[in-house]
């Protein structure tokens, strides 16, 4: 192995192959800006013309004219099958705007695994079911006064 200033090269090329796709990626994510590609809650059929359309900043009658157009003019089954994929995969869209980090987590781990989120969510109201236990049998005893 030789060695150059603060790089390592490996003679049988490994380590240079992710370079292409780290540029794909950057170049993704200033397009999309970091959001995410929701299905619209407020759709026709699955919401995914109104989620394109809100992502992108486009009318949402044109995104449909187009996807329809493309469903008439190649055969109906491609286009139909894409969208509806499409439909299952897309992640509902939030019905409350995030309001920081941990909100958009929360809602990422929820949509990907339900079960940790109910889970979660069974702890917290647990808690919460302790807490009011807890007032309750402060309130009801014989040293409390108002």
């Amino acid at each position: 192995m030789r060695y150059h200033y603060k790089r390592r090269h490996h003679a049988s090329g490994f380590g240079r192959g992710n370079q292409p796709n780290r540029r794909f990626r950057d170049r993704f994510n200033d397009i999309t800006g970091d959001r995410r590609i929701y299905r619209s809650r407020r759709g026709i059929l699955l919401g995914v013309c109104r989620g394109l359309a809100e992502h992108f900043n486009l009318s949402v009658f044109w995104v449909r004219v187009a996807f329809l157009l493309i469903f008439v003019f190649t055969g109906f089954w491609p286009v139909g099958v894409i969208y509806i994929i499409a439909g299952l995969i897309l992640k509902p869209a939030p019905v409350v705007p995030f309001q920081n980090e941990t909100d958009q987590e929360f809602y990422q781990s929820y949509t990907t695994s339900r079960e940790s989120a109910l889970q979660r969510l069974k702890r917290k109201f647990d808690n919460i079911d302790q807490r009011i236990r807890r007032m309750e049998h402060t309130v009801t005893s014989r040293d409390f006064d108002l």
